[in-house]
């Protein structure tokens, strides 16, 4: 997974315009986020239409507070730039529910 440096939301928008991906906000303190960490390279690979960017939370504060990432571990699925749907929540995650929420989001073939 590819790590996304410190970017502005318009960098982000810039980046992600083309596509599919998957934010994966969390940061290297937080147990949940350590949590769901080893099923995400298995995770990519079952989902590999998407390409997933992580992003510190910490070092991406403002990102994160302009996409209202108040809890991680956090996703937000893009398509072509346009925001698909998003799992964000406080909660510890586990590798079924966000197989769960890829699976449900409304993506169009390409």
């Amino acid at each position: 997974m590819e790590a996304l440096p410190k970017v502005t939301q318009a960098e982000l928008l810039e980046r992600i315009k083309s596509g599919k991906y998957m934010l994966f906000f969390s940061a290297d303190w937080c147990p949940d986020c350590r949590f769901i960490k080893p099923a995400m390279p298995e995770i990519e690979a079952e989902y590999s239409d998407f390409t997933f960017l992580a992003v510190d939370r910490d070092e991406n504060i403002d990102l994160a507070a302009e996409l209202n990432i108040f809890g991680i571990p956090s996703f937000i699925a893009y398509q072509d730039g346009k925001e698909l749907g998003r799992f964000v929540n406080k909660d510890r995650k586990t590798k079924v529910e966000v197989e769960k929420f890829i699976n449900e989001l409304p993506v169009t073939a390409k």
